[in-house]
């Protein structure tokens, strides 16, 4: 019996080994966010050794990390809708416990810049494929609660990395008050302490077994038959100065198109630096840009059904972009609360690490299973039931940050975090199965880079980095040094509710006939 038998055979239930796949998963997501978040709990101690702002942690804690863990999740999610997707996840696992080991070692802002560039890069293997495992291994009833558990690694993993971090911090600089061999001092210590251990559990993915890709939903697919060739050529797509190469290849029109976006965004990007002072962080969100926009159009020659699923289809780009500005909040959030427990409200390290890192693993745990579960329980009612708990995700957690970050009581800090963190993580399921549903099953690699991107080049580019430059344009100088506002920089999270609402409320008419009519648009691409 061929494999195409096999599949179209197979009973269409999660079995024990599906629940073992995300339980895997699970642990990987966990690592991917310690290794990611672990910079929050050290951000003090990094901010003053290499002398930085409020608004250079920003970017060392988005932009760095998110634009080319952004870029490089399209084509690796092209190669995780053609390739091996155990084999891949192995791989980029490796690369980025493999690079955050290396952070240890930096000694400049341009070096630890270069560290979290690669772990972004190995990092980007990890949802696109991870997501298309577990759409292929559950049914669709059961996705957004298995999307669900599967990002409860998120809240462990951010809320794991300060405890350890921490911790590691604190046993360090203890022990060598000086510093330690190679001059190594506590936060060099604990990326090493949480990179490493990443390269034994990638031996443990390489374990699990391949799906047959859309036999869950009874169309089994086959990938590409030159699934590098085609890696490498999507790559290039977003790699400048290539871009040119392939929108000349496409005819005048589309080199004069994208030279005019390339130089619209250079002018942008310039007009911003001259603004904040802060070249790293607009230089990146530039390059993210335009390479997004020189990858959307060469898949839109290339895979013109694929490209009318996800960018042009309403449904999912304003599902997209109302649950990142969910998760701008939620990043800014993740990432500026111990240090400013820890500088505002003059809390030891070590109290704050414990609190802020339970609440941050229990509530986004607590969070994204009981949303998951009920937007499972929506969309069972309503098409577009699980917008209404994106919704819920950007209202409710409003009140909680605005009387956690103006009051002076640490418990009543503690509580409204957990709130926050709750309501929040709520959302993140129901978006992430939104957008697999309102595509083909050939297409869900593409499609979760292409949701990736907003939660990246939205959310973790602009979260960190707002809080930064906002504190640091609300500061004040204190003995020839600037010392940031940071509980001005927080508070402008709130600013992102109203457009989130206005974007989903667009989502939520939108999806149902999105959904019904997916066969229908991807068969008039021809």
């Amino acid at each position: 019996m061929n494999e195409a038998q096999d599949s179209n055979s197979a009973p269409r239930e999660a079995s024990s080994y599906s629940w073992y796949v995300l339980s895997v998963l699970v642990v990987v997501y966990i690592l991917n966010f310690i290794d990611r978040q672990i910079i929050s709990i050290l951000a003090l101690e990094i901010k003053r050794d290499l002398g930085l702002t409020d608004s250079d942690m920003g970017f060392l804690g988005g932009a760095a990390f998110a634009v080319f863990y952004a870029l490089f999740g399209i084509p690796l999610g092209r190669l995780a809708d053609n390739w091996s997707r155990v084999k891949l996840l192995s791989i980029g696992l490796a690369l980025w416990s493999t690079m955050t080991a290396l952070s240890g070692f930096a000694r400049s802002q341009l070096t630890l810049t270069l560290a979290r560039m690669g772990v972004g890069i190995g990092e980007a293997t990890a949802s696109p494929t991870a997501y298309s495992l577990i759409s292929d291994y559950f049914p669709k009833r059961q996705r957004a609660t298995a999307l669900a558990i599967y990002s409860s690694g998120l809240y462990l993993g951010g809320g794991v990395s300060l405890l350890i971090g921490a911790k590691i911090s604190q046993v360090w600089n203890a022990t060598y008050p000086g510093g330690g061999p190679l001059g190594l001092v506590g936060w060099h210590a604990a990326f090493l302490a949480v990179g490493i251990p990443g390269l034994l559990v990638a031996l443990w993915v390489a374990t699990l077994r391949e799906p047959v890709r859309g036999a869950m939903d009874g169309t089994p697919s086959q990938g590409s038959a030159r699934p590098f060739a085609d890696f490498f050529a999507d790559l290039s797509t977003i790699v400048p100065p290539f871009t040119l190469i392939g929108a000349a290849r496409r005819g005048g029109a589309a080199l004069a198109i994208n030279l005019l976006v390339a130089v619209g965004l250079c002018a942008f990007a310039w007009v911003m630096i001259q603004w904040t002072g802060n070249l790293p962080q607009w230089s990146a969100v530039a390059l993210g840009y335009y390479a997004v926009f020189s990858w959307a159009s060469v898949l839109r020659q290339k895979d013109p059904a694929t490209f009318r699923l996800i960018w042009g289809t309403p449904a999912f780009i304003c599902t997209t972009l109302g649950y990142s500005m969910v998760s701008l909040a939620a990043y800014g959030l993740s990432f500026w609360s111990a240090p400013y427990a820890e500088q505002v409200l003059g809390l030891p390290k070590h109290e704050l690490a414990f609190w802020l890192g339970a609440n941050g693993a229990i509530s986004g745990f607590l969070g994204v299973i009981i949303g998951g579960r009920v937007a499972d329980a929506l969309r069972a009612r309503n098409p577009a039931g699980r917008i209404l708990v994106i919704l819920f995700g950007v209202v409710a957690p409003v009140v909680p940050i605005w009387i956690g970050y103006t009051t002076p009581d640490p418990v009543l800090f503690y509580a409204m975090n957990f709130l926050a963190g709750l309501f929040g993580a709520a959302a993140l399921g129901a978006a992430a199965a939104t957008t697999q549903d309102l595509v083909l099953p050939r297409m869900r690699g593409t499609a979760t880079a292409a949701f990736f991107l907003g939660t990246t080049l939205v959310g973790l580019c602009f979260g960190p980095y707002m809080v930064g430059q906002v504190s640091d344009l609300t500061g004040s100088m204190v003995d020839g040094k600037l010392v940031g506002d940071l509980r001005t920089g927080i508070l402008s999270l709130i600013a992102v509710a109203p457009p989130a609402v206005v974007l989903l409320i667009y989502a939520y008419k939108a999806v149902p006939r999105a959904e019904a009519t997916l066969a229908e648009r991807a068969g008039e691409t021809g």
